[in-house]
This record gives structure tokens, sequence and C-alpha cells, in this order.
């Protein structure tokens, strides 16, 4: 071939791969293997856009094909609420913690008055009156109630440490805490009703003599109201009271500084070869 070659016959030479005059073989042009060689693999194009061209300019970013990143492992393109999505999930987690907790004292409050004693009343002509003088019955009530939810409030705390490992913090202090607070108040309302309707019943329409018994209830603790805010006070604060003491007596006795748990340095980091600490291993040079 001489320079003189006109553009099409060089192009005609290149795609027949020999020489138009000879016959004999050409050259692999460029990057191509030699005729015999394996093929060489093709380089792969990322998806999308034909022949792995550069999108042009101008392009909507909602095109097929348009985000450079797409189709590579390890490179993941951040969405504009992904922050505010993770931001939102520990508030929905501590709702949903404090609404179970609160949930729970349902049977709280049915072990309560299965526990507790009833108090024994007598009918009078002058209305019901203890069938005892300073019964005892009264302050076992309050006993119980006080054990139950102190108890309550305790493994709570414990078994939100361990279950929800990567929540740990302010927001699980706070949420096992009103949710502490939450079981008590539903574990007392639900407790104190248990056959109190027929006590009412019995009170406005028992013969007198008649002995019977008054469900269960608090006399250390209740709720006031101040206004529409209402403020519960006494043994009803003792299951929060041990669920915030638990928390922060775990978040103080944790081994990581994040409370959650992190790698440990000597997994990530083996030891350079000839150094071992197994037992039975000789010694290193």
């Amino acid at each position: 071939m001489s320079p003189d070659t006109p553009e099409p016959e060089r192009a005609r030479e290149r795609t027949d791969g020999t020489d138009a005059r000879t016959g004999d073989a050409l050259p692999p042009p460029g990057d191509a293997p030699w005729p015999g060689d394996a093929a060489w693999p093709e380089r792969e194009q990322p998806p999308g856009w034909p022949g792995g061209l550069p999108v042009p300019a101008g392009t909507p970013v909602t095109a097929p094909g348009a985000d450079p990143l797409a189709g590579y492992p390890g490179v993941v393109a951040e969405l504009p609420g992904a922050d505010a999505a993770r931001s939102g999930r520990p508030l929905v987690t501590a709702l949903g913690v404090v609404a179970l907790l609160t949930a729970l004292g349902v049977p709280l409050g049915l072990l309560w008055a299965w526990a507790a004693p009833a108090t024994p009343v007598r009918q009078t002509p002058a209305g019901a009156v203890y069938a005892t003088t300073q019964p005892e019955q009264p302050i076992a009530a309050d006993g119980w109630f006080s054990l139950l939810t102190l108890g309550f409030g305790v493994l709570a705390a414990v078994a939100l440490w361990v279950l929800l490992r990567r929540r740990r913090g302010p927001a699980g202090l706070l949420a096992v805490t009103l949710g502490g607070l939450g079981a008590a108040v539903v574990a007392w309302q639900v407790g104190r009703r248990i056959g109190l309707s027929t006590f009412q019943r019995l009170v406005e329409t028992a013969p007198p003599g008649t002995a019977f018994t008054k469900p269960v209830d608090l006399r250390a603790g209740g709720v006031d109201w101040y206004g529409p805010l209402p403020l519960p006070h006494g043994n009803l604060l003792l299951a929060a009271f041990g669920a915030a003491v638990t928390y922060t007596l775990l978040a103080g006795w944790s081994r990581w500084p994040s409370l959650r748990p992190e790698p440990e340095p000597d997994a990530a980091w083996p030891p350079p070869p000839g150094f071992s600490s197994a037992p039975g291993d000789q010694p290193a040079r």
C-alpha cells in the first residue's frame, strides 16, 4: 500500500483483512488480535446508552441510562429523602416501643388483680364498712402493685437494651420511661375495674349484714389533674423509675462509646505473617 491509496480502498483493505493487490494478511489494526490468537474479551460498557457513549449535555437525569453510577457495584446513589428517612426511624421506633409497653399494662393489671387480696366489707344501715378494723388488704394491694410495676420497668429496660441494639441512646431511654409510665396507669385502671360494678351494685342494694369484698385499688398513688394536664404520682411512677435507672446503668456499663456493638479491632487487623498467639505455636524468630 502506498500513501496515495484512496480512502475507500484503504477502508476496504482494513475490512477484508488482506492486501487487495498481493492477498497477504495485513497486521491487525489497533488492539485487534493477530489471526489465530484467542479473541480478547470485549470491554464492559456502562448500561443505558449504546456503546458506552457519554451522556449528551442537557440530558434529563431521569432519562434511561443517564445515571453515570448505575450498574457499578459498590456505588449507590443517595436519594434526596434518604437522610430524612433515616432521621425519622428513631422517632418511629420510640413511638412503637411506647405503644407496646403501654399495651402490656393490660396483662399487668390482670396479674395485679389476681395477686393482690380483696378487702372484705360488710353492709350496715349506714352503708358499707370494713369487716375488720385497720384491714391489711389495701396495704397489700399497694405493695403488690409497687413490686409488679417496678419489676416490669426493669425487665422492659433490659429487653429494649438487648433487642434494639441499633437504637440505643437517648431515644431508647425516653421511650422506655414513657412506656413504663403508660403501662402503670393502664394496669391501675384495668385492675381496679375488675369486679367494681358488682361491688357498687351491692353497696346500693345489699341488705344490712351482707358480707362481700372490695376490689383492689391504690391508696399510695393516683393521677391529679392540673387543668387538661394529668400528673401521675405515688407508686404509679415506679415502673418509669425502674426502667430509667436500669437503662441508664446499662448505658454506663457499656464498653462501646456509641452504646451500639462495634467490630473488634483484632478482627479487622489480622496479625502479620510469622506471628501467632495460639497456644502451642512455636515462637517467631
